[in-house]
């Protein structure tokens, strides 16, 4: 390939670099970032449930509406990391009871994931679509486990808070595709991924209505020199959360990432503890990430 032509193709990726940013920033200076193919029912469960004073009927209903989802909210109930119990159920009100208002959440997440890798709008993006979705089942479970053993924080929160985290690289890979010069360049990608991911996840979120709490953990889960007054919070355990997935993955990298975080601090952890509550959590961890599909 000459000089020329190479040339040639770096400012094309560099003008669709700039383009797509540029694209990025009216997105999120209007306020109304709408994630593409995500089903609209999942958006509405979201919204429905940030209202304290929501009846479970309006629930049953909302969920009712959708088959798919029932089943999904059904399946889900019986799972072994739900069913405590052993006893199954065939009722959506059972169901949603079972489960709680808080991992009622997450079913409709993991739902709608399901079916956007099956979206025909999204061919293609299979299989970065399923890591994304892996990645992040790994971090609500993590994060579930640490809510429990090291933080007073309620377990379920966690769990979503570990669902959502990525849901601003969703976005992202989504109107990327739009882009492929870009897409396919992972060092530029990566980089506007690294820049943009969780003020675009916290756009989403708000337009979602979702709780403070789990937008704030969401958007700031990346600063590891976060300080605050106070006992360890959500935030705390969903960075927390995303270093556990990355040793899950690469077990070699977990004594270097633990260096500096405030949030292992306030957690009163260190490697020994954490490779010993994975190890004890294995069987529960898989559980979770079954239970939400995955």
């Amino acid at each position: 390939m000459s000089t020329a032509t190479q040339n040639a193709e770096a400012a094309h990726r560099e003008g669709g670099a700039f383009e797509f940013v540029q694209a990025l920033a009216r997105e999120l200076s209007s306020g109304r970032i709408e994630l593409p193919s995500f089903p609209d029912v999942a958006i509405r469960v979201q919204r429905a449930l940030a209202d304290e004073n929501v009846r479970p009927d309006t629930i049953v209903r909302l969920i009712g509406s959708e088959p798919a989802l029932a089943a999904w909210v059904l399946r889900m109930s019986n799972s072994a990391a739900m069913n405590v119990s052993g006893r199954q159920v065939n009722d959506l009100r059972t169901a949603i009871t079972r489960l709680g208002f808080n991992v009622v959440r997450s079913a409709a997440v993991s739902f709608a994931m399901s079916q956007l890798t099956r979206a025909a709008e999204l061919k293609g993006l299979e299989q970065p679509l399923n890591q994304l979705w892996r990645r992040s089942t790994l971090v609500a479970a993590m994060s579930n486990v640490v809510a429990r053993k090291f933080a007073q924080v309620n377990p379920d929160t966690a769990l979503l808070a570990g669902l959502l985290h990525g849901i601003g690289k969703l976005y992202l890979m989504t109107r990327a595709r739009n882009f492929p010069a870009l897409f396919s360049d992972k060092a530029a990608y990566g980089q506007i991924v690294s820049d943009w991911h969780t003020n675009v996840a916290k756009a989403i979120l708000e337009n979602w209505e979702v709780s403070e709490e789990i937008v704030a953990a969401v958007h700031e889960h990346e600063h590891v020199y976060r300080e605050h007054g106070g006992n360890a919070d959500l935030t705390d355990v969903l960075l927390v959360g995303d270093l556990l997935a990355s040793f899950h993955e690469w077990p070699d990298s977990l004594e270097l990432n633990l260096q500096g975080v405030h949030a292992v601090t306030r957690l009163d952890l260190d490697r020994e503890r954490l490779e010993r509550v994975i190890a004890e959590s294995a069987s529960e961890i898989a559980a979770l990430r079954q239970a939400l599909g995955n």
